[in-house]
């Protein structure tokens, strides 16, 4: 099996340190893994599908659409909400989801949407 290194070292300096300087902190990169795993799991990532289609739903369509149980689906979009993917408010006594614009473009990220192989559809 052949190693993937360089058999010569031959750093371009200057351009390896711009990299380096722009690249995202450890912190930013631990946050935004958080919300990429956030996606991570199929009833989540069903949930945020189904919300880009409706644009806005309660827990009880979602929990219609999706199949599961109110209280897990609220646990879900608890989650989801707790990373900026999703957004809420209280209509009466109903709590309305929409998903955020950073949820959107992650989503549309996860699918894998814009590229031509994809077929992915909800």
């Amino acid at each position: 099996m052949e190693e993937e290194r360089c058999d010569l070292l031959c750093v371009d300096a200057p351009r390896a340190e711009a990299i380096r300087e722009g690249l995202l902190g450890v912190e930013a990169a631990r946050a935004a893994a958080e919300r990429a795993r956030a996606l991570s799991d199929p009833t989540r990532l069903m949930l945020a599908a189904a919300l880009r289609e409706g644009e806005e739903l309660c827990v009880c369509d979602l929990a219609w659409i999706s199949g599961r149980a109110q209280n897990l689906v609220s646990h879900h979009l608890r989650l989801l909400r707790s990373h900026g993917l999703v957004s809420s408010r209280r209509d009466g006594k109903l709590v309305m989801y929409s998903l955020t614009g950073e949820g959107s473009a992650l989503l549309g990220a996860v699918l894998g949407e814009g590229m031509a192989f994809s077929e992915a559809r909800w």
